[in-house]
Parts: structure tokens; C-alpha cells; sequence
């Protein structure tokens, strides 16, 4: 019975150190030019990647040479 409540306070103690973590954390942003211009790319990449890769052309799409569809 002790196990079960050694268990529960080391569960506890990590939520409550993950919280304070991220609560320490904040919401800051990126203040200089360069890291807006990599927040930038990286939503521009985010973007061609969720065009490329959706549903609609992954699925739907007709096999072409280069897919592994065997006829």
C-alpha cells in the first residue's frame, strides 16, 4: 500500500513540476529580425507541407512512376 502512495506523490510532484514549468514559460515572442524571419520560413514550409502531403493528394491522387504501385 505504501508503493501505491510513494507512485501517486512522485505522479503528483512531476504534474506540478511540469505546470510551474511551463506556466514559468510564458508566451514569449520573438523580438529580433532574424528569428522572425525563421518563425516566417517555418510557416511558409508548414504551409507547402499540409498542400503536398493532405488527404485529398495523398489518397485520391493517380500512381505515378516514382509511387510503389504494382500493377
Amino acid at each position: 500500500m505504501v508503493t501505491v502512495y510513494v507512485f501517486l506523490a512522485l505522479l503528483a510532484g512531476a504534474a506540478v513540476l511540469l505546470v510551474v514549468t511551463l506556466l514559468r514559460r510564458g508566451n514569449s515572442r520573438t523580438e529580433n529580425a532574424e528569428g522572425l524571419l525563421i518563425e516566417q520560413q517555418s510557416r511558409t514550409q508548414a504551409h507547402s507541407d499540409r498542400v503536398s502531403f493532405g488527404t485529398f493528394s495523398v489518397h485520391n491522387a493517380p500512381p505515378t512512376m516514382t509511387d510503389q504501385h504494382r500493377r
